[in-house]
């Protein structure tokens, strides 16, 4: 399945793009998901941490992703 992923803050910068397309298995997992985002994308393995949001809400690693989900990428944020 072809899946639409949205990028926020620096990984806007990692993908070079607010979002991108990628092709998973169906029945794929937040996990897998992570996995095949940092074959592709290296540089995500270097953040500190980042959050995979799927319609709206954060996941869990073992959460299933579907063909019409809304998936984004939160990437760790500062401030004060």
């Amino acid at each position: 399945m072809t899946i639409t992923v949205l990028a926020f803050g620096v990984a806007k910068d990692i993908f070079n793009a607010p979002s991108i397309q990628l092709e998973l298995v169906n029945d794929a997992t937040v996990m897998s998901l992570k996995y095949t985002l940092e074959q592709q994308y290296p540089r995500l393995k270097q953040l500190s941490s980042y959050l995979i949001a799927i319609n709206n809400e954060y996941a869990l690693p073992e959460d299933y992703i579907h063909q019409r989900d809304e998936v984004a990428i939160i990437p760790p944020v500062s401030g004060g």
